[in-house]
């Protein structure tokens, strides 16, 4: 074994998909990764990125390798479903800390029912330790025995302050905020909507990638078409920040049908906006919530309900008042960032100490 990497415990390797600043490819995960290493950086942390390719298969394994011996690594989770073999074969010569930001990849990292395959396991049980973004994840890790329950700790995702915004008087402006994919459930608030054509005054824009499941986007508009919603449903695409921030300003309503999630930043975001929201009961959903009296909760999976609790919107202004007045007060309870930067840290430094104290000792 070679000598331990010469360096402070304020130097950290952040290992993420390269996609972490590409503006088409927006995503919650890769917002988080840019405020913890921004964040990071701005408390003193000297932070080197090593930018990992999608395509193909190794390249985890290539950039772990290439760190010194005894570095301090943080790794995205995404990174980890991918390869898990990668961070097992660096165990014990890297001080290894995962960054959850769901269960697993379903695509690669999960086997039925939502069961952690047994490569990812051992693979999160070779971190020093887990940052989960939701406590609802650190609950699901915990139950496949992922790790022990000190190692896991949760760092929600902040929010930044954001000017109250205006009602209109009919709240007919709805909005969605997530990748077009099937788990977003899109297809379920057209359904909805699409039950809705009669009633006028309502309009939605679908914000979010158009290129994780073009079968599926292909779908969607085909729902649209068939409905004659062609001038009421918009894809926008994926905005940039000031975009965003506008998309939010315009809306009466933010809606996010998701049948998994592990956690919903663009709840949390649409509330520091002071938008009411409409979302689906599942995962970490509840947690992004600051007040649950600006938030209407449905089942998953049931466009009907949905259709339902849009009919209510529209139907009691006075119930639409009092979520907006509930939404507006919820922009001062929001998470902050830098409370997420804080446990960030300070797992760093505990998986940076233990791996000295581990290094140390005599085999």
């Amino acid at each position: 074994m070679g000598e331990l990497f010469e360096a402070t415990v304020s130097d950290v390797f952040f290992v993420v998909p390269d996609s972490i600043d590409d503006p088409m490819q927006v995503s919650g995960g890769n917002r988080y990764d840019q405020r913890v290493r921004d964040g990071l950086r701005a408390e003193g942390w000297a932070v080197h990125m090593m930018l990992v390719t999608g395509r193909g298969t190794g390249w985890t394994a290539r950039a772990l390798a290439a760190l010194p011996e005894g570095a301090l690594a943080l790794v995205d989770g995404l990174l980890v479903s991918r390869e898990p073999q990668a961070l097992v074969a660096h165990r014990s010569r890297l001080r290894i800390v995962v960054l959850a930001h769901m269960v697993a990849a379903p695509a690669d990292g999960m086997v039925g029912d939502g069961a952690l395959g047994d490569r990812v396991l051992a693979a999160l049980r070779s971190a020093r330790r887990i940052v989960a973004t939701s406590a609802w994840t650190r609950s699901q890790l915990l139950e496949q025995d992922a790790a022990d329950p000190h190692r896991i700790v949760v760092a929600h995702p902040g929010v930044d302050p954001a000017p109250a915004t205006v009602a209109s008087s009919g709240g007919g402006r709805l909005l969605c905020v997530a990748a077009i994919a099937p788990h977003k459930g899109q297809d379920l608030l057209l359904r909805a909507l699409a039950g809705l054509a009669d009633r006028d005054g309502w309009t939605c824009t679908l914000v979010g990638s158009l290129e994780v499941d073009p079968d599926f986007v292909a779908a969607l508009t085909a729902v649209i078409d068939a409905a004659g919603l062609a001038g009421r449903i918009r894809f926008a695409g994926v905005l940039e920040p000031h975009a965003l921030s506008k998309a939010y300003a315009q809306a009466d309503l933010v809606v996010l049908p998701s049948r998994s999630e592990s956690y919903g930043m663009a709840l949390a975001e649409a509330l520091a906006h002071g938008v009411p929201v409409l979302a689906t009961g599942v995962g970490g959903i509840p947690e992004a919530i600051a007040r649950a009296d600006a938030a209407m909760i449905v089942p998953p999976d049931d466009a009907w309900a949905l259709r339902v609790v849009l009919q209510q919107w529209w139907a009691n202004p006075a119930r639409r008042d009092a979520l907006k007045a509930a939404a507006l007060e919820a922009r001062e309870a929001g998470r902050r960032w830098e409370d997420t930067i804080a446990v960030v840290a300070s797992a760093l430094r505990e998986a940076a100490v233990e791996g000295l104290r581990t290094e140390a000792v005599p085999s």
